[in-house]
């Protein structure tokens, strides 16, 4: 799909590899390769004229129109505890190195490098698509998850505010649904979100993946602070919401040893469940990974990828269903044993409630005029 800006259509990405420091300053990622489905890959090259001299400018995140027919996704994945998703957005500008949605941005023809986290995709009719799509007489009420693929929070959500378009219209035909998400902008919507609560309509996770603020700026540079997402942690709690602590992903040798501290902290701020899911690797990801890694801690780099083999059967990545998310493996079962002992001694592992479907009303009546006031 192609969005289209002021300006006109999307180009296609340049393919070009490695960028400059400064052109990449506050990115994730290194280096901006096309997509697997490219013919063709454009490498720089000095023209003779000291071209390659000159420091490329910063680059700046552009955001286009995603013009989307549908907003609700729908997956039957065994391993996945939901059937149907909304993301807001295609492209996420947290620019988290080792984001598994960054292949998705090569269906546009863009790098799942430096394209995914600086060329975004709004959807701005989500809202409106939505309530069309509850309005369908087929349509058979589950939660909806938000924040599967790309973060609903990122920072372009504060001036498009599509997130905050999408929860109204689910409040306003109790329509159940979770959220996971790694920034503070959560807490701006604590409105809704606690009176969707007190009808147990809604649970919220927040993605703490370190508490160390250096490690966290390199790997996951626009995210929230990892105290800024315990205090979002906090707030919600405080409000009523059921609130969890994800963290997601664990890499081995590299954040895994801080994983009890991480529940620990999360439950002191009032978290209530917990998950964790191994890092994964699929597609592109596997090399915008290995290359950051080399460049950004080159003396643990061979450990934290020597144990990633260890829990992926010998590769760097493995999507076979049911080990995808845990891995296999001596070393993945070690970090299953720590997560349920931790889980078990925080009371983390009570078991979440099923979210309330009952309330639901479509937004289309009997007659196919649009309801007029809610419950």
């Amino acid at each position: 799909m192609r969005g289209e800006d002021a300006e006109g259509t999307i180009g296609r990405s340049d393919g070009g590899t490695r960028v400059d420091a400064g052109a990449r300053a506050g990115r994730g990622t290194l280096s901006n390769a096309g997509g697997r489905f490219e013919r063709e890959q454009r490498v720089e090259m000095d023209d003779g004229w000291g071209s390659l001299d000159e420091a490329a400018p910063r680059l700046q995140t552009s955001v286009q129109a995603d013009k989307a027919k549908s907003v609700i996704t729908r997956n039957d994945s065994p391993d996945i505890g939901f059937d149907r998703s909304i993301n807001a957005y295609r492209g996420c500008e947290h620019g988290c190195v080792y984001c598994f949605a960054r292949p998705s941005h090569a269906f546009l023809g863009l790098s799942p490098g430096l394209d995914f986290e600086a060329r975004l995709f709004a959807k701005h009719d989500a809202a409106r698509l939505l309530e069309a799509e509850l309005g369908a007489r087929s349509y058979a009420c589950r939660p909806i998850a938000m924040g599967t693929n790309t973060d609903p929070y990122q920072p372009i959500e504060k001036r498009h505010r599509i997130t905050r378009a999408i929860l109204e219209v689910l409040e306003r035909w109790n329509h159940p649904f979770t959220i996971v998400t790694k920034s503070a902008l959560v807490t701006r919507d604590i409105d809704i979100l606690a009176r969707m609560a007190a009808k147990n309509m809604v649970w919220v996770g927040v993605s703490v993946t370190t508490l160390d603020r250096r490690l966290a700026r390199r790997m996951e540079p626009r995210a929230a602070t990892p105290e800024r997402r315990l205090d979002a942690i906090k707030a919600l709690a405080a409000a009523g919401i059921p609130t969890g602590i994800m963290t997601a992903p664990m890499i081995p040798g590299l954040n895994d040893h801080e994983l009890e501290a991480l529940l620990e902290a999360g439950a002191a701020a009032g978290a209530t469940s917990a998950g964790y899911v191994l890092l994964r690797l699929p597609l592109e990801i596997k090399d915008l990974f290995q290359e950051w890694l080399a460049a950004a801690l080159p003396e643990r780099a061979p450990r934290v990828l020597r144990l990633i083999r260890d829990i992926r059967g010998g590769t760097l990545n493995s999507a076979e269903f049911g080990t995808r998310m845990r891995g296999e493996g001596p070393y993945a079962e070690l970090i299953a044993q720590r997560f349920r002992l931790a889980k078990h001694r925080l009371g983390l592992d009570v078991p979440r409630q099923v979210l309330d479907t009952s309330r639901f009303r479509r937004p289309l009546d009997q007659g196919g005029q649009m309801a007029l006031f809610g419950d």
